[in-house]
């Protein structure tokens, strides 16, 4: 499997090699990371869909999510298309977690998607954007008893049973509804897939899934099959997150077909084997994901392999790609307050550049300590590069959004920042910690600009507040 090399980890003094490769030029733009449209405008300012980012913040404020409407259709279309080919077409799911609005629902709609939703909150947003529910996958390890009545009664195509007491519940709610609840099975296959390592041992100890190892998802199928108002239609596996080739998904699929064929045995077949997501971006220039059709090739690859070993017919196949789709397409634009240069106890000088946003629109960086790609976006610069850290203005040491980045050494307030790869989780996650109004996210085509979400104001976060003046 492809190594991913590590990224800078260090702490408060730089060690050689900790820190981010130097670009060819502080105002070059990675290919890969960024959008299909982005460009330098002649002064230097970067322009995505069309739109130069200094009339995107005067229109719109800082921190802005941003979003190529092309560029997203054009990853789900790739999706679709790369997925369909060969002997074992499947669907694709979005993953609506990665992030979700109706426009969003809509666009994934008319590019011939599914959608995958895990709450009774997503459903609600694709519903409201009347995306066509017999293509929605209803996931969630702790679905309340409303959540499924409303999955049924608004006739989603497929819930993920995760647990033994949730068989018992669908089939309670289908049975009083009287309608046929099609479902999978999320099996946990001691196969871990995260941060482009795999490791094919352990893993039972988490909350998803049943286990195969013990035997406890072969028994659900069964309960599954004996139980009133449900169909069983298949299995669910979903190994990890970043996965930038298929070689975590060899052993999972391998255990999957075993799997099938003992269920085979028991008498019933498997309609529809759905993979999961996790296929991973580029954040930075070390990241080096497979491309959608190779790893749609390599996928069908072992999965026909593998029941071809097992001795079980190849079952249609299922995806649910979210990050891939929407994370290279969306970038965030901050606008830099103080930039504060900080000398070490080894005599060297970190640069703080704080910028309007931080961890309440971006929480990977502290959470996941994630690595990402900032620009100066504003206009071009000629001054010499220096490594900067960009943090955020919450009250809060670990308010990091980029650890380390080279930006020009005349960055001053007032200049604009743009960090890559941002269009998956970074509003999804968002928050109002230290009452700071979440970022608006708008999308961007051809020149032209549309509201997808409203920046939040201060009005919005006192609405909750009962005992603030209306």
């Amino acid at each position: 499997m492809r190594a991913h090399p590590a990224g800078p980890r260090h702490g408060d003094v730089f060690t050689p090699g900790a820190v981010p490769r130097m670009p060819a030029g502080v105002n070059a733009l990675e290919p890969g990371i960024w959008p299909t449209s982005s460009h330098r405008a002649s002064g230097g300012s970067l322009v995505v869909g069309g739109c130069d980012v200094r009339r995107l913040a005067a229109d719109y404020s800082t921190p802005l999510f941003v979003i190529d409407e092309v560029d997203f259709r054009g990853r789900a279309a790739d999706f679709r298309d790369s997925y369909a080919r060969g002997p074992a077409p499947a669907t694709v799911y979005y993953a609506a977690k990665a992030f979700l609005a109706t426009t969003i629902a809509r666009w994934v709609e008319q590019e011939g998607l599914g959608l995958d939703v895990a709450t009774g909150g997503e459903l609600a947003v694709a519903l409201a954007a009347d995306f066509p529910p017999d293509r929605i996958i209803m996931h969630g390890n702790n679905k309340s008893l409303e959540e499924i009545e409303t999955a049924l009664r608004s006739g989603v195509g497929t819930l993920v049973i995760d647990s033994v007491p949730e068989i018992d519940m669908v089939s309670a709610v289908a049975l009083r509804l009287g309608v046929t609840a099609r479902v999978l099975v999320r099996v946990t296959v001691g196969v871990e897939a995260h941060t482009h390592e795999f490791i094919a041992t352990a893993h039972e100890d988490q909350k998803f899934g049943l286990s195969l190892a013990t035997g406890e998802a072969r028994d659900a199928v069964a309960r599954v099959r004996s139980a009133p108002a449900l169909h069983f239609a298949g299995l669910h596996s979903h190994i990890g997150s970043q996965i930038f080739d298929a070689s975590g998904f060899e052993i999972a699929t391998s255990r999957i077909a075993d799997l099938a064929a003992k269920i085979a045995s028991d008498g019933a077949s498997i309609e529809e084997l759905n993979l999961g997501g996790g296929m991973g971006i580029a954040y930075t220039s070390l990241d080096d994901p497979l491309g959608v059709p190779d790893m749609a090739a390599a996928l069908e690859r072992i999965v026909v392999k593998s029941c071809e070993r097992a001795g079980v017919d190849i079952p249609r196949l299922s995806f649910e790609p979210g990050r891939a789709i929407v994370g290279p397409a969306g970038i965030t634009l901050y606008q830099v307050g103080i930039v504060k240069p900080v000398e070490l106890d080894n005599g060297l000088v970190r640069t703080y550049v704080s910028v309007d946003g931080g961890m309440s629109d971006n929480i990977r960086t502290a959470l996941y300590d994630a690595d990402y790609t900032v620009v100066l976006a504003s206009r071009e610069s000629s001054a010499p590069p220096q490594l900067c850290r960009v943090v955020g203005k919450h009250c809060e040491s670990g308010d990091v959004v980029v650890r380390d980045a080279w930006l020009p050494s005349d960055l001053a307030p007032g200049d604009l920042l743009a960090v890559a790869a941002t269009g998956a989780y970074c509003r999804s996650m968002a928050s109002q910690y230290n009452y700071v109004p979440r970022p608006a996210v708008v999308s961007v085509r051809e020149g032209a600009t549309t509201t997808i979400l409203r920046r939040e104001t201060q009005a919005d976060l006192l609405a909750l507040d009962p005992g603030a003046p209306s």
